[in-house]
């Protein structure tokens, strides 16, 4: 595998250790780090701090009232996955445990781009994408946070290329065109906080049928 040149953002490895990130967002954090260990090392910096900084504080009594409700709300949390080692195939231990098993569920978006959603909520959504070498996703901006991280094969667009490991990060100023690399066909991770923003008419007319 190449070097890893796009890595994740610092705010991010930091939301992710304290906890704050949705779902969606804290798969692709987590399924990054178990490939690199640049990213890895900072969160691993971030948890030491953020114990620290626990340590410190000031024990303050909790109501009966308070802890019930404290427990109730652990109850219906999901925890995002936490780094996992990188196991055979494409696919690191994170995304295995969330698809629960190796093969994506795809379905046909049509051009021979496929997409298996993982999972999504108010706070945002996760999506398998599977683009044919040389296929372009359809010139597009954003209207929330964008995260891309690339699992098998490249892409590039406006910003760069991107190889196995690397992560684009797409926020509302950036309208680009990713176009998958020639060799393998290009499997990406990407999480969204907000529906893409699609130029072309087509592709607007099917987005809420392929919820992307």
């Amino acid at each position: 595998m190449k070097e890893i040149t796009h890595h994740l953002p610092e705010w991010l490895v930091r939301s992710y250790a304290a906890g704050s990130l949705g779902h969606a967002f804290s798969l692709v954090v987590a399924t990054h780090v178990s490939q690199c260990d640049e990213c890895r090392a900072r969160l691993e910096a971030e948890e030491l701090v953020g114990g620290v900084v626990l340590e410190t504080l000031e024990a303050v009594e909790a109501s009966d009232d308070l802890r019930a409700r404290v427990f109730d709300g652990l109850d219906e949390i999901v925890a995002p996955a936490p780094p996992a080692p990188q196991k055979a195939g494409i696919y690191p231990g994170a995304l295995i445990a969330e698809m629960g098993s190796d093969t994506p569920r795809w379905r046909s978006l049509g051009g021979g781009i496929r997409q298996a959603i993982l999972s999504a909520d108010k706070e945002g959504s996760a999506r398998l994408l599977y683009i044919p070498p040389g296929m372009a996703v359809p010139d597009h901006s954003h209207t929330g946070l964008e995260l891309t991280l690339v699992l098998q094969g490249s892409f590039s667009d406006e910003t760069g290329e991107y190889g196995v490991g690397d992560v684009e990060v797409a926020e509302d100023d950036l309208d680009h065109t990713p176009i998958a690399g020639m060799g393998e066909a290009c499997i990406c991770l990407a999480a969204t906080s907000a529906p893409l923003k699609f130029n072309g008419l087509l592709p607007r007319l099917l987005q809420p049928i392929f919820r992307i």
